[in-house]
């Protein structure tokens, strides 16, 4: 039996790559049914202030072909603390680089007085999609 029953991380999953399958994959190692929210193209572009290069429908349907992913939600605000009391999950999943932040630090505290612990992992390094984004616009090769 696994640590967690439910567990919940989100992205932005564009241009679906290694590091998104590998944090994907850690998650579920640690819970029976794994919830993963697909932020929408509005609250990607609130965010960043650009638009993912995969619409959010087809990003969405990516992730939920995945045997390591039990169910797929819209995420459409950063609120996790909301996601997490909506989808009764005992854990929360983020990439290690969010560790120590003011932001994960506030949401620690708020999770842990609802039960839900939050699980760092470690991120894949030497790719994200802004990396595969500049690499497009520059014209190179693949990796």
């Amino acid at each position: 039996m696994k640590k967690y029953k439910i567990g919940y991380t989100t992205g932005v999953y564009d241009m679906f790559h290694i590091g998104h399958l590998n944090i994907l994959k850690r998650a579920k190692e640690h819970c029976d049914h794994l919830i993963v929210g697909v932020t929408t193209d509005r609250l990607c572009y609130e965010r960043k202030k650009k638009y993912p290069i995969i619409c959010e429908a087809d990003r969405m349907a990516i992730v939920k072909e995945l045997k390591c992913v039990d169910e797929v939600v819209s995420q459409d605000n950063m609120d996790k603390v909301a996601a997490a009391k909506k989808y009764h999950a005992d854990a929360v999943f983020v990439g290690s680089d969010w560790k120590g932040t003011e932001s994960w630090n506030k949401y620690e505290e708020e999770l842990a007085q609802m039960g839900c612990t939050v699980v760092y992992l470690d991120h894949t390094d030497g790719i994200s999609s802004t990396i595969l984004r500049n690499r497009l616009n520059r014209g190179e090769k693949a990796l």
